[in-house]
């Protein structure tokens, strides 16, 4: 019986997972996949801060604290389940969560680098009734013949709505310091600064904005459309000594950690990300690179962060429009 019940709860994982990735390392006495709950009912580990007491369930329910322990695959930063305390990393829920230089997992499972350019923005997914725009940062070393970039922003259009999520620059990082904007449709959008603090749109009463830590992570959803988990987080003195980023001290680079889940995208979807998930898609990556870097720069790029005019648009058909807007309301 009870592998049976596992073996549901994975099945049930996987059907809400459109991005399929395999994760190599399992310690042997980690928990098995986590169980299928909303996000808000997961509390995060900060990074560096490994062994944290937390209080999982109300107080008046007088349940005893427990001391959590991130898994050695994620010993920077994790989640905790309450109220059993078992520990899970992002790359549970969000199989390939990019991290760093811009990393994508696709939904064919394959990994790939897209590395665009300083200051100018991309669309990484364009649908009917969905378009997403990223903004990127970089540094230029000299010995390059390439930025290195970073996601700082997110546009994200549907129906006739705007959301914005933006990493703001940060000369000096602190962890209990928010550097998270929002804005839905031009309007800042607050968040209680406390773990599962939630904002909803009155209305589009389906996009929900979840904190996932006290300060500078999310998780965007769009019921029956995306969820987006993001985090902002900086490119540390380590970081920059390792991959000779260059970083000095007037900007931290504070940047986007971020990870999709997409439920109904067409079969013309596009960009940089999004066209993975077309059944036509044909991987023509170099399937014997370390890392596979996606080309075609130019056309992805847009003109600005809510631009849909990239050379792949497919944003703007009144059927995927109808479609978003009767799913969101």
């Amino acid at each position: 019986m009870a592998l049976q019940q596992q073996t549901m709860a994975a099945a049930a994982i996987a059907s809400l997972v459109a991005v399929l990735f395999l994760v190599a390392a399992v310690d042997g006495n980690e928990p098995g996949p986590p169980p299928p709950e909303p996000l808000r009912k997961y509390q995060t580990i900060h990074p560096g801060k490994k062994n944290q007491v937390l209080t999982c369930s109300k107080p008046t329910d007088h349940s005893k604290p427990c001391v959590a322990t991130c898994p050695s695959r994620c010993p920077e930063e994790c989640l905790v389940f309450c109220p059993t305390c078992a520990t899970y990393c992002l790359c549970d829920f969000y199989p390939g969560f990019t991290c760093g230089d811009p990393r994508f997992t696709g939904a064919d499972g394959n990994n790939f680098y897209f590395h665009g350019k300083k200051g100018q923005d991309f669309c990484i997914v364009s649908d009917a009734g969905l378009h997403i725009n990223a903004h990127f940062i970089g540094k230029r070393n000299p010995a390059m013949s390439r930025d290195f970039t970073w996601i700082q922003a997110l546009g994200i259009r549907f129906a006739e709505h705007r959301l914005y999520m933006g990493a703001q620059k940060t000369i000096m990082w602190d962890d209990e310091a928010d550097r998270l904007e929002l804005t839905f449709d031009g309007m800042p959008i607050n968040i209680p600064n406390e773990i599962n603090g939630q904002w909803q749109s009155t209305t589009v009463p389906a996009l929900t904005i979840t904190r996932t830590s006290q300060a500078n992570g999310v998780n965007i959803e769009l019921k029956g459309v995306f969820e987006i988990l993001a985090r902002v987080v900086p490119i540390t003195d380590e970081d920059s000594r390792i991959h000779s980023y260059g970083v000095t001290e007037d900007d931290s680079l504070a940047h986007f950690d971020l990870g999709f889940k997409f439920y109904d995208l067409t079969d013309d979807v596009h960009g940089v990300l999004g066209q993975t998930y077309s059944t036509n898609y044909i991987n023509k990556l170099s399937v014997s690179a370390t890392m596979p870097i996606m080309g075609g720069g130019p056309r992805y790029v847009s003109s600005n962060i809510f631009a849909t005019d990239c050379k792949v648009a497919r944003f703007g058909s009144q059927a995927g429009i109808s479609m978003i807007t009767t799913r969101a309301t």
